[in-house]
This record gives structure tokens, sequence and C-alpha cells, in this order.
């Protein structure tokens, strides 16, 4: 039947239907504003953007503080040219350091500094406080675990797609 998918009506998304149209356009805006608000306010706060903290935490949280730059990149599913580029950035603020890796001498290992971790700790609260109050306090807790178990299990299923490689491997250098 024309102008049906399943039985129900189709959207101008092909293959989708209108409702699920609509559920992705409001998973898609509303996580995208929600990542520009936690970004701009740890700017405006930290002159850290949302990545610099991702990055930072994933140092902080390695067994040695230090993790290979193309790790970096993988978990911060992010071009390795853009992580150099934001390492470097870091470096000049003296949050993290580079230096060739002890196993080979090729390969760069990027370490956070002790200035890293205090930054990183007081940036920490502020983008908590900013999941807490732009995420977690528009929801109840039945529809916060919802949608935790929900984007768990898309994650999940997108990961078992990818080569096992790339999945994981920060903190384990």
């Amino acid at each position: 039947m024309e102008g049906t998918i399943r039985g129900r009506t189709a959207s101008s998304m092909p293959g989708l239907d209108i409702a699920e149209q609509r559920a992705w356009q409001h998973f898609l805006e509303s996580a995208l504003t929600l990542y520009a608000t936690l970004n701009r306010e740890l700017v405006d706060v930290h002159g850290l953007m949302l990545n610099d903290v991702r990055l930072l935490d994933l140092l902080a949280n390695s067994a040695t503080g230090s993790a290979r730059m193309g790790d970096l990149a993988d978990e911060l599913m992010s071009l390795p040219s853009k992580v150099t580029r934001q390492i470097h950035r870091l470096e000049t603020q003296r949050l993290v350091r580079r230096c060739s890796t002890p196993e080979d001498g090729r390969g760069v290992l990027a370490t956070i500094t002790d200035d890293g971790r205090d930054v990183l700790r007081v940036a920490m609260c502020t983008y908590g406080d900013g999941v807490r109050t732009h995420f977690l306090d528009r929801l109840s807790r039945p529809q916060t675990v919802a949608i935790g178990e929900n984007c768990r299990r898309i994650g999940a299923a997108l990961k078992s797609d990818e080569t096992p490689a790339r999945v994981g491997r920060v903190g384990t250098t």
C-alpha cells in the first residue's frame, strides 16, 4: 500500500513512519542541544570543551594516567588529527603532556598532569551539575532508568558491529 510502512503512515524520511521519524528527530535535537548546552557551560566556566573534559577523564581513569593517541581518538569517536590538535591545545595549558611510547618509541602517549587532574576535578562538578539540571531533573526516576537502558541497548548493538580492536582500548596501555 502506497504511503504506508507496515500499515503505518509513511513520513518524509524514507523507511520511517511518522511516529518513528518524530521519535528520531526529538532524540537527535535533544541530544545535540544538551551537548551544546553542556559544552557552552564548560567553556564559559573552565575554558574547556566537553570533549576536553571527556579526554581528561579518560586519561585520569586509565590505569597509568596515559593513553595512546589513537586509542583516545577511538574512544572519543574522533579523527586522530583532531585529537592531536586537542592534545596540543591541552598541552599548552599544561593539562596533559606527550611522550613516545616506551615499547616502540614510535607511538605517542598522552598523559594527564597534576594540573590536569585539578582542573578536571572542578570541571566534573560543573559537568555533573549540568547533567542534573538539563537532563536528569527533567525526567522521573523510571524515565531516567528507561532512557539509560534504551541507550545502553542501542550503544551495545552499535559496538557489536565494530571490530574488536577498536572497542575499549583506553586504559590498557
